[in-house]
């Protein structure tokens, strides 16, 4: 099998997002015009590093060949029942001519840094391994069911976000023995962990929200206001 020196990326947008409390999937609620997944597309269409973009959708999703056209290097893949199955499947529709990197980035996550994802990406390639983007936790931590029980120290503590990169090789045989085993892999980065296999953490900008609520669509609408407003400046 040949294997080049290409980066790809992964969308996974299979999920439906029931906590939006949305008749239609999170990824496509407008947002300022646009699909949510729209917006992400848009953004991960400014890295010119990428061969490709898939995205991995469901079967029956009736939605995504209606988005009007961003980039051609978006092509549609067939998602799973969780993201890690999606992620997986993703990489085997890349089987045939496999790319050296994979960039894998939510779909509800439209206002991620394009300077972020490049300082990822050379900080990953130039150390030849795998990394995410995360920031900092800064509240006080509790752990605790109905009354909080213990505070956590956060000296060490990220919190994760996408994209998350690692080589294409060791990202496919990781979830995929992973998921054999039926370890819960919540993303990439457990995977490659359980693998015993290094994660980077690079800091990245803590308004790369996940729009998950409809409290997160808000405040997205509001940052991605704000985002334009910057651009023109």
């Amino acid at each position: 099998m040949k294997t080049n020196n290409t980066i790809a990326a992964i969308v996974p947008a299979a999920g439906v997002g029931s906590r939006m409390q949305h008749n239609t999937p999170k990824q496509y609620i407008q947002l300022a015009g646009k699909t949510i997944l729209e917006h992400t597309l848009s953004k991960l269409s400014q890295l010119k590093s990428l061969s490709q973009i898939v995205v991995a959708v469901s079967q029956t999703d009736p939605y995504f060949d209606t988005l009007s056209p961003i980039d051609s290097r978006i092509i549609r893949a067939n998602g799973g029942q969780e993201r890690a199955d999606s992620v997986l499947n993703s990489l085997l529709f890349l089987e045939s001519n496999p790319p050296k990197w994979v960039l894998v980035h939510d779909a509800a996550r439209p206002l991620v840094s394009i300077n972020d994802i490049e300082t990822l990406i050379a900080q990953c390639i130039n150390d030849d391994e795998g990394g995410i983007l995360a920031s900092k936790v800064k509240d006080t931590i509790k752990r605790g069911h109905t009354y909080s029980e213990q505070t956590v120290p956060r000296d060490d503590l990220w919190q994760a976000l996408t994209p998350q990169f690692f080589k294409y090789d060791e990202l496919k045989n990781a979830l995929h023995s992973a998921l054999a085993q039926g370890v819960t892999i919540t993303d990439e980065a457990s995977a490659i962990e359980w693998a015993n296999k290094p994660v980077k953490l690079i800091a990245g900008r803590s308004d790369n929200i996940k729009i998950t609520t409809p409290e997160d669509l808000d405040l997205a609408g509001f940052l991605l206001n704000k985002q334009h407003n910057e651009r023109a400046l």
